[in-house]
């Protein structure tokens, strides 16, 4: 899972083989991501973040919002279907499946290294350029 904001991506969550993404799972991956933005936009922390995230059933789980609510982001509501506000990672996983499937990794490890150098060579517009593209075709 990646969490970014339009300067960085902040958060970076590999899933451990065998689990799977429930609420209880997620809402420790909020926490996380409050204490990183804490810490990475001390001058742009406010009391309230807006956050977008899909309607996945973890995502939309009462004890998910709850904590949301708690942290103090405030959810903008994903609409299905809409161009506008479709994932971005309809952007960002194919460019790194293409990267990543031309090597043979031995190892988790070297996978999750792969996916971070690749990661950390996305310019920070990576983003918007592509909300932009999507505007414009549609």
């Amino acid at each position: 899972m990646i969490f970014w904001d339009q300067d960085s991506i902040l958060l970076t969550d590999y899933l451990p083989k065998g689990q799977t993404i429930n609420a209880e799972y997620y809402s420790s991956l909020l926490v996380q991501l409050k204490d990183v933005l804490k810490e990475k936009r001390r001058g742009k922390v406010t009391k309230r973040f807006l956050f977008l995230h899909d309607n996945t059933l973890a995502h939309r789980a009462l004890a998910t919002q709850k904590n949301l609510a708690y942290l103090g982001f405030q959810c903008l509501d994903h609409l299905p279907y809409s161009l506008d506000l479709a994932p971005l990672d309809y952007r960002l996983f194919p460019g790194l499946k293409k990267q990543l499937k031309v090597h043979h990794f031995l190892s988790d490890t070297e996978v999750i290294a792969a996916a971070e150098t690749w990661l950390d060579g996305q310019a920070p517009e990576f983003v918007f350029e592509w909300l932009a593209e999507v505007r414009a075709t549609g």
